[in-house]
């Protein structure tokens, strides 16, 4: 279902909430890093140059997406594995969650499990999007009601800062919760339906026929151009993305 390429198109509006999580974690010496759904890795990869010394394994259920993980630096490894069953082999000083627990049904059990995985004194740091009341998502699921019906698309799949701030503190831990809204200036003739055909899009044209896509997305494109209308510098589409980070 997941296409490497087209998820990288938009690298740098990806990586720029990775920094921002990753600058509140104040892991020194971790031994043990996980990055759980590290899609192709580049991210992972600079975990573990940020800890040279520590064993940073990156873990993700798309084959397509770890066939393009390079194992660089020495310490760095890919697993393949699902989100809702792997757990670490050993005690994990960080625990990395980027942009991955959206697509978790049960999501909160997931890290409740994972907060008990944690060293003593470990990290653990959580970035989820929270744009799914935007015009973007909205349009999606219109779409997805008129082609797929039986498809269910979830209309609110993750919390707010508060309730992961409830979630993690209910686990013992201290917790930093906060949401960022990312003003992106997007290129292109359909740079909306582009972003959203790297994520969103991909479970809904997994579950359509082929001979239906062009259409599909013919209607949605039109609907996207119209909510995000391009400017002098180019189409506007605000992204809110909710971070958590909890240190055991």
């Amino acid at each position: 279902m997941w296409d490497p390429t087209q998820y990288g198109r938009y690298a740098e509006e990806r990586a720029r909430p990775f920094h921002d999580l990753m600058a509140r974690v104040g892991a020194l010496t971790p031994s043990y890093v996980v990055d759980v759904g590290c899609g192709s890795g580049e991210l992972t990869a600079l975990l573990g140059r940020r800890w040279p010394d520590a064993r940073v394994e990156g873990v993700d259920s798309s084959a397509e997406m770890l066939a393009g993980a390079t194992a660089s630096p020495p310490r760095l490894t890919f697993t393949r594995g699902d989100a809702r069953y792997w757990r670490p082999d050993q005690p994990a000083d960080v625990v990395v969650s980027s942009a991955t627990m959206q697509w978790v049904d049960g999501h909160e059990q997931v890290l409740r499990e994972l907060v008990d995985c944690l060293a003593p004194g470990g990290w653990l740091a959580l970035q989820v999007p929270g744009n799914f009341a935007a015009p973007s998502h909205v349009l999606l699921r219109e779409a997805v009601a008129r082609w797929l019906p039986t498809l269910e698309v979830r209309s609110d799949p993750v919390l707010d800062p508060a309730g992961y701030a409830s979630l993690f503190g209910a686990a013992g831990c201290r917790v930093d919760a906060w949401e960022t809204t990312y003003l992106q200036v997007l290129s292109g003739p359909d740079p909306v339906l582009d972003w959203v055909k790297g994520t969103a899009l991909r479970p809904v044209l997994a579950a359509l026929p082929v001979d239906q896509h062009d259409a599909l997305l013919a209607e949605y494109g039109a609907a996207l151009r119209s909510a995000y209308p391009p400017g002098e510098i180019g189409t506007l589409f605000p992204f809110r993305r909710v971070f958590a980070v909890a240190n055991a």
